[in-house]
């Protein structure tokens, strides 16, 4: 065999060892890698950054906390459906849902001061507005629109504000309305003491109109002939 023949020869065994070693580190690697897992899999093997319990972020709020409503004083009676007068928003971003109420609630005897969209989309079935003097009036309105979460702010009249959100199907059938005239008004669950309604009240604000207003539905007046 000639001198660069055995050269040869000596380069292609070095290489073959060469990587014979890193291939069997690979495979020693992998099986340690394999046992660990397997102990970690079973509880045998602890590690550490691997107990602590991974939860996703709480979502954010969608609007704002609204009050506790009042209760209505001891002795307060319903108001008569032509003695309210109700402006309907539209919070559900559903086109024309604002002026379908409202001839709705016409129809029942409302007098219904305008239509609009809210700026603000409603999850819930509604929310009805009021102020101190309103308490009856929006209480009233509150037994034709089932589920309605009822809020008090810091307007001086007895108007009521009426947004209908997602949730809400339609008016509450006439023959399920319970309301008898002589018979004084229930708070709903939650409410608080009048005293405490006050001091917590919202501002009284009348909401903005969004883009693409509804057509409000203008009370009907009789000309004279």
């Amino acid at each position: 065999m000639t001198a660069p023949d055995r050269d040869r020869n000596l380069r292609r065994r070095h290489m073959h060892e060469r990587q014979a070693v890193v291939f069997g580190s690979l495979v020693a690697a992998l099986a340690v890698a394999a046992l660990a897992s397997a102990a970690v899999y079973t509880g045998a093997l602890s590690v550490p950054f691997l107990e602590r319990d991974f939860t996703s972020p709480s979502p954010e709020p969608t609007g704002p906390n609204l009050p506790d409503p009042p209760c209505p004083p001891e002795g307060t009676l319903p108001v008569a459906a032509n003695a309210i007068q109700v402006s309907v928003f539209n919070g559900a971003g559903r086109s024309g849902l604002a002026a379908e109420t409202s001839t709705a609630l016409a129809g029942r005897g409302f007098v219904v001061l305008a239509a609009d969209n809210y700026p603000a989309r409603i999850t819930t079935t509604a929310q009805i507005t009021f102020g101190e003097a309103g308490i009856a009036a929006g209480y009233t309105m509150a037994a034709y629109v089932d589920g309605a979460t009822l809020v008090m702010d810091k307007r001086a009249d007895a108007t009521v504000d009426l947004v209908v959100g997602e949730a809400f199907t339609g008016l509450t059938d006439p023959a399920a309305v319970a309301l008898d005239p002589a018979t004084a008004l229930t708070g709903v669950e939650g409410c608080v003491p009048l005293e405490t309604a006050r001091e917590n009240a919202l501002p009284a604000a009348t909401p903005t109109a969004a883009p693409e207003d509804e057509v409000a539905v203008e009370p009907e007046t009789e000309t004279e002939g």
